[in-house]
């Protein structure tokens, strides 16, 4: 008997021993945790992150402080009234941020990312984009990427770098949920890009990015607030598209402003039928004239429509306006409109936005 009961002691000895060598698992002090073992067949799977977009992006965005004017008696209204962040365009200093955030300023403050800080010099703004330009006395800086290449789309995932709250560099992540198109037109004819990515108080200048780190837009709004004027939880904030901004910047950096070229028409877009009933003609059809306006002047009249502007066919009432807001002041430009069922060729002189318009 005492034999039998040696035999089955040794019997189950051995098979545990053989049990722990073959399943080492069992060993662990907590068998309810499942281990992913780390062996050569398993692949092992990245969490998706955005963070080389963000190495590459962030540093290129700075902080910028607004000092107003104010009574030499009154110290907060010396003080730093309003701020807001910029995005470095270039490594010789020249960063674009929103009118609004230097507006009435009476110094400008930059803070790079590695903490130095500088005073600003105002180049130049464009009241229309909500746009400016800085400059500050460095060089060698890290410029933001721009790729003009790569087109916005709608669903692309991207992020927004700024300092909300002046907290610090901040990223919120969303996508394009609409997209507008390039123009230097007016103030309210323009689209922007629309994203779900927060665009909190203190982003207004900062970088819109892809997910490779490209600059596709400059912070500016939140369309949605709340009653105190805070922007409110998931609301739509847009962006002022890079290639706008870089043509906006570009003209201040040359002129001190933009200049852009002037019409003095307002209209619909239309679609019409050739006479030979086979080719689909889009143009403008003009509701209005500004009547010491180039249009005007040049013989078009309320009921034309307009179809060519500088040989290049309308698209749209944004696009025409768009085409001659890039032409200088006093060039001379065909345009053939449609009237009484006749196309008719003239002659235009773009003229000069005017600060404010009269019609």
């Amino acid at each position: 008997m005492l034999i039998k009961l040696l035999k089955a002691i040794v019997l189950g000895a051995i098979v545990g021993i053989l049990m722990i060598w073959l399943f080492p698992q069992i060993r662990t002090k907590h068998p309810e945790i499942d281990v992913l073992p780390t062996t050569d067949n398993v692949v092992q799977v990245a969490p998706i992150s955005f963070h080389e977009a963000v190495n590459i992006a962030a540093p290129t965005v700075v902080y910028v402080y607004n000092r107003g004017v104010g009574d030499e008696n009154d110290k907060e209204q010396l003080g730093i009234r309003t701020l807001g962040s910029g995005v470095v365009m270039r490594s010789d200093g020249y960063i674009l941020t929103n009118m609004h955030v230097i507006s009435g300023a009476e110094q400008i403050v930059v803070s790079l990312q590695n903490g130095s800080t500088f005073e600003a010099e105002l180049v130049g703004a464009d009241d229309l984009t909500d746009l400016a330009v800085l400059k500050i006395d460095a060089i060698d800086l890290l410029a933001i990427p721009v790729n003009l290449e790569r087109k916005t789309r709608v669903g692309d995932v991207v992020l927004a770098i700024g300092n909300p709250y002046n907290l610090g560099v901040s990223i919120t992540q969303g996508i394009i949920s609409a997209t507008g198109r390039i123009s230097l037109s007016l103030s309210g004819r323009q689209n922007f890009l629309q994203t779900d990515a927060a665009i909190n108080h203190g982003n207004s200048g900062g970088a819109l990015v892809n997910s490779l780190g490209e600059l596709v837009g400059i912070n500016t709004l939140s369309f949605d607030k709340n009653e105190d004027g805070t922007p409110t939880t998931g609301g739509l904030n847009f962006a002022i598209p890079t290639e706008l901004a870089i043509k906006v910047m570009n003209k201040i950096i040359k002129d001190g402003r933009v200049i852009r070229g002037y019409f003095g028409i307002k209209g619909g877009d239309v679609k019409m039928t050739s006479t030979d009933g086979v080719e689909e003609i889009t143009g403008i059809y003009v509701s209005a004239l500004d009547e010491t306006g180039p249009a005007a002047k040049a013989g078009i009249r309320v009921g034309d429509v307009l179809i060519k502007v500088n040989n290049l066919s309308v698209l749209s009432t944004l696009d025409a306006l768009d085409k001659v807001a890039e032409i200088a002041p006093g060039t001379i430009i065909p345009v053939v409109l449609i009237r009484d069922e006749y196309a008719i060729e003239l002659q235009l002189t773009v003229g000069k936005y005017p600060e404010k318009e009269s019609f």
